[in-house]
């Protein structure tokens, strides 16, 4: 049987590493195919209708589908993640030569976000500065950056131009992923020293492969197995797994979307059966 895999068509690439993917696996005699999508919400709305079996679920998808699933009596299991996908945090950072020293000095202030709907640059960071007793909207301005809205913070130019704000002086602090500040660094978006971090996110999870109702056992953990086996030593699955930016599969684990299922409540972006009630989100 044919295991039918969505995923988001965030960047060209994505047609290179699961074409890649499922030739890799039908080597070892495992029938795969895929279904791109130009965003995550009628992913999940597919996964939960049956419509497509498996899904590689940004963590903002993965918490919209349990919902959405558990609403309409649906049963979905998690199966795999990144390496790389494991402990990320956010951080706050203003310019180097700026006179905030504290997170309580950003009240009055602008700070910089990426997508409306980008886990790791908005949702969890607002949701964090929040529990800091900064209220967003209220506190302090919020500066949005909404590059590929309906990714969900897959296209991380909302965080480059948010920074690039923050250089520019147009805003007075910008929130994005640890990592991707480390990569604007290398990249020379960033100078070096012309950054400082505020404040850190405790550490949290990001994207989650997940089956659905309609993907057989048998067919799926046979699937999960393999994939699990890729080995960064092997050439042909290095290839895979550098584009799909990680050393290894890694068993699932879902303890680690509390401060994103937070985040979602605070904002509203979407109901308690997966409904999208966000303000202004229209992937």
């Amino acid at each position: 049987m044919t295991l039918m895999v969505g995923a988001v068509a965030y960047d060209p690439k994505t047609v290179t590493i699961w074409a890649g993917f499922r030739s890799w696996l039908a080597e070892r005699g495992a029938a795969t195919d895929f279904v791109l999508y130009s965003h995550y919400e009628r992913q999940v709305e597919d996964l939960v209708a049956g419509r497509i079996q498996v899904a590689w679920n940004s963590p903002l998808a993965w918490l919209r589908a349990r919902r959405l699933a558990a609403a309409r009596g649906v049963a979905l299991r998690p199966l795999l993640m990144r390496d790389t996908d494991r402990d990320l945090t956010s951080v706050v950072v203003v310019r180097h030569d700026s006179p905030h020293r504290n997170v309580t000095d950003l009240k009055d202030t602008t700070v910089a976000v990426g997508a409306l709907d980008s886990p790791q640059a908005t949702l969890i960071p607002l949701s964090h500065l929040n529990g800091l007793g900064l209220r967003p909207h209220e506190d302090f301005r919020v500066a949005r950056h909404d590059v590929g809205v309906g990714l969900h913070g897959d296209h991380i130019g909302g965080e480059r131009d948010a920074v690039r704000a923050l250089l520019a002086g147009r805003v007075d602090a910008a929130c994005l992923l640890d990592a991707n500040h480390l990569l604007f660094g290398r990249e020379g978006t960033v100078p070096v020293g012309a950054t400082r971090v505020l404040a850190q996110t405790a550490p949290y999870d990001h994207c989650l492969l997940v089956a659905g109702e309609t993907a057989p056992a048998e067919t799926t953990d046979r699937f999960t197995a393999l994939l699990l086996s890729m080995s960064y030593a092997d050439p042909d699955a290095r290839r895979l797994l550098d584009l799909e930016g990680m050393t290894a599969w890694c068993p699932q684990r879902t303890n680690g979307y509390a401060a994103l299922d937070l985040a979602v409540e605070e904002s509203g972006f979407y109901d308690a059966d997966g409904r999208v009630t966000a303000p202004q989100y229209r992937p």
